[in-house]
């Protein structure tokens, strides 16, 4: 797929910052599942640029999996990026293509189930109760204690007379 020139959105300090986000937004519509995601979850820690660039993959004429790597970037942001990239993919459930909104709602309920479930989590690890309790023996004294089930009849017979 061939990318037009991405216009800087004057937020960028620098020429290096400008060639990184054109290269993560190139590694964003890879053939390369692994590219795809990386690139992602490193746009998702660009702040405003990564979400503009995560919302336009989202929101293009993009293969699935350039939409759902976009989605996992959004779910991935973090700080005050968060509310406005559940922003977008609530706008994307209204999409008129069926398979972005089929993404963004996946990623909504994964998003959802993250907040719940850390609730969870912490109730869960709890340390559990080994399986079988080790109980000490106590050590026998030089002549030993002889044990109830010993003492039947048949038993004494087969030992040995102690000399």
């Amino acid at each position: 797929m061939k990318l037009e020139k991405r216009n800087p959105s004057g937020r960028e300090k620098d020429e290096a910052s400008v060639e990184m986000l054109a290269k993560l937004r190139e590694q964003l519509y890879s053939s390369n599942v692994s590219t795809v995601r990386q690139s992602a979850f490193n746009l998702s820690w660009m702040q405003e640029d990564g979400l503009d660039i995560l919302k336009e993959a989202l929101f293009a004429k993009a293969s699935r999996r350039t939409k759902g790597a976009a989605a996992y970037g959004l779910r991935k942001m973090r700080g005050r990026m968060r509310q406005r990239a559940e922003e977008v993919l609530i706008e994307g459930l209204k999409h008129p293509d069926p398979k972005t909104a089929e993404i963004c709602g996946n990623a909504l309920i994964v998003l959802k189930r993250g907040k719940t479930a850390g609730k969870s989590a912490a109730k869960r690890r709890r340390p559990k109760k080994p399986k079988f309790e080790i109980k000490e023996i106590p050590a026998k004294g030089r002549r030993g204690r002889v044990s109830p089930e010993r003492t039947r009849p048949d038993d004494r017979a087969s030992r040995r007379p102690r000399r």
